[in-house]
């Protein structure tokens, strides 16, 4: 689209059409092209790697009315403190969830004005098992739904329930249904805070421990670090922004349309996301491509099903012909700074009839038009249910007619990823997208099969490529494959996660001097993740370096006192170290914090063994049975037992 840059331009240009020869037709066509160039390309300063992020409340100073109406919107409530007036669930009146596959029971409840969810599990009526922790933060509006998170020595984790605000009920939070449920260990990243919060204050060396959390998106996601504009009005420095823009600060509104999607697309695209080579998730600014910064993949279905993902407004948007055939963008129908929950319908209607009006009116009846409510979007925006949410309904943005009710009943057939950000992805992007997939969203085969697939036609062997190869291997079990992969890297590698798989590798094929030695550079690089601590400490002591390992689960429990590896290990390496009392008193630590450890009732039963207690053996070696009937140590461990 051709931009002009001054006042009777246009006409300029159409007299020239009139007046000069060809030769002068082509060079005032250049001029536009160029024109329309320098004016694209021109640059907020905020952009800049020296600007710094200042705070909502700093814009607060200036914007107070903006401030006033942006606070209530589902971005100003995205995210806070767990009180009574940040929560819109139901407490009373309402039934424990239960989780079937785990077989564990939850209840949220308050304590004056803090929030609890309990843990629990029952043996007839009688509670055999009890867990509680304190939920310090809610994230959502309560538009659809309030999930929970709890904060604990800086580690930041989603709790296992959610209250779904649409129907009123409490559930199993998202992505825990179905026997995935991982209880109160799932880490809240930079990719989930940053789309949902404003950047916190991380502390290095794990992917979920923060010194400060900040409560609701805040001004400057959308506009960009705000610094220099603040330092401009301080110093008087004023802009007529009805007459031109102020480049101090981004104002989506000023950016060419795909720049101002970009912005929206942060969040509002949500798929399977690759982060380029260096970047991180808080890389991002108003103003710069998506591409700059992280590739992002939508899964694509057969026929044209009706769900989607929840977040994937834009995704679907410009799949309308309404977004194809016209400048419309998110703002078109959106006003960022006021709630939709108060924004009225006519508002809505005025944007569709801007282009369709009195030329294209509704076809319906008058009487099916006022059964709508004379909503355009009732029809042609209509709600559904989502892929990735449970018990939520949101309006597709995916502007058409109304499907038929065939249309609506059609089962989701798998296809392939698309790579929204890059219009030609490469092969070993297409790879990582395919991987991401797997071990993010869903473990299907067949995505470890098109990951495969496209890593054989990658023509450039670098260590990128190397280290998608050996997480190919490794997702698929085969740990001498990621031996082999990790040959082409030479010792290269500083990426933490490539370190940790090569080591469990090693560990798997019982090569532990050659595991430690890769779960120790993991350490090196995230000293803080209990995970790759729990491995580094367990090749120790499959190495019997027992007093290093001794260490390493000492300092995972100071680190980490919820981590019930940690005091489960720590627990064996007393025994081996001759002081069972206390190995005992950590293991059943460890049953505390999850009563399905497997391996701490191993432990426990050596423990017993040492002691001469059978039976108390006998009966954890049966727990472990019970919790997992495939469980071989405890088969033959159990055998032996019996044949004594």
């Amino acid at each position: 689209m051709v931009r002009f840059c001054s006042f009777g331009f246009r006409d300029k240009v159409r007299h020239a059409f009139v007046l000069v020869s060809v030769a002068c037709l082509l060079g005032a066509g250049l001029l536009l092209q160029q024109c329309g160039n320098r004016q694209s390309q021109v640059s907020f300063r905020n952009l800049s790697d020296t600007a710094r992020y200042v705070g909502m409340q700093t814009c607060r100073g200036c914007h107070e009315d903006i401030y006033q109406t942006f606070i209530q919107t589902g971005m100003g409530r995205s995210w806070g403190l767990a009180t009574p007036d940040r929560s819109a669930a139901r407490f009373t009146g309402h039934e424990a969830v239960y989780d079937s596959f785990s077989n564990f029971w939850y209840r949220p409840y308050w304590v004056r004005d803090s929030l609890y969810i309990e843990e629990y599990r029952l043996s007839g009526t009688d509670t055999v098992y009890r867990r509680r922790e304190q939920i310090t933060h809610i994230v959502g509006s309560g538009q659809h739904t309030n999930s929970h998170l709890w904060w604990h020595q800086g580690y930041l984790c989603q709790a296992p329930i959610t209250f779904y605000t649409q129907k009123g009920i409490w559930d199993l939070a998202p992505g825990f249904e179905g026997g995935r449920n991982s209880r109160w260990q799932r880490t809240i990243n930079m990719e989930c805070m940053t789309c949902h919060n404003m950047f916190p204050e991380v502390i290095s060396g794990a992917e979920n421990k923060y010194a400060m959390i900040k409560s609701g998106i805040e001004c400057e996601r959308c506009h960009g670090p705000g610094s220099i504009h603040v330092a401009e009005k301080l110093r008087g420095i004023r802009v007529d922004t009805s007459r031109q823009p102020d480049y101090s600060i981004v104002n989506p509104r000023r950016l060419p349309r795909e720049l101002q999607m970009q912005v929206c697309m942060r969040c509002h695209l949500q798929g399977i996301t690759v982060l380029n080579e260096g970047k991180t998730f808080a890389d991002f600014r108003p103003g710069m491509m998506l591409s700059e910064v992280m590739q992002v993949f939508m899964p694509r279905y057969a026929g044209d099903p009706p769900r989607f993902i929840m977040a994937s407004h834009v995704d679907r948007l410009k799949q309308s012909l309404c977004y194809q055939r016209s400048p419309m963008t998110c703002l078109t129908c959106h006003n960022p700074h006021v709630s939709v929950t108060v924004t009225p319908a006519e508002h809505f209607n005025k944007a569709c009839n801007s282009c369709h009006g009195k030329q294209h009116p509704c076809s319906l009846p008058v009487a099916q038009q006022q059964a709508a409510g004379n909503r355009c979007y009732s029809c042609h925006m209509p709600v559904s249910e989502t892929l990735d949410i449970p018990h939520v309904t949101v309006h597709d943005h995916r502007i058409r007619i109304p499907l038929s009710p065939q249309q609506k009943d059609q089962i989701l057939q798998f296809v392939h990823l698309e790579c929204l950000t890059t219009d030609k992805p490469s092969p070993l992007l297409m790879a990582q997208g395919y991987l991401q997939a797997y071990e993010a969203f869903a473990e299907q085969s067949f995505l470890l099969d098109s990951a495969d697939f496209f890593l054989r036609q990658v023509k450039k062997k670098d260590e990128v490529y190397y280290q998608a190869l050996l997480r190919l291997a490794f997702l698929k079990k085969d740990y001498e494959k990621v031996v082999q992969a990790a040959a082409g890297l030479k010792g290269k590698t500083t990426d933490a996660w490539t370190a940790y798989r090569l080591g469990e590798a090693y560990y798997q094929l019982g090569r532990f001097a050659e595991a430690t030695a890769h779960f120790r550079q993991a350490v090196q690089t995230d000293s803080l993740n209990v995970q790759f601590l729990n491995k580094y400490g367990s090749s120790l002591m499959a190495e019997q370096n027992l007093p290093e390992a001794r260490q390493v689960f000492h300092r995972m429990v100071s680190l980490n006192d919820r981590y019930a590896p940690g005091w489960g290990n720590l627990g064996y390496v007393l025994f081996l170290q001759q002081q069972p009392g206390q190995g005992r008193a950590c293991i059943l630590r460890a049953l505390e914090l999850d009563p399905d450890y497997e391996q701490a009732w191993i432990n426990l039963a050596a423990i017993d063994l040492a002691e001469g207690k059978t039976e108390e053996a006998r009966r954890h070696l049966m727990r472990v049975l019970q919790i997992n009937p495939q469980h071989e140590q405890a088969k033959v461990a159990l055998l032996r037992l019996m044949a004594k």
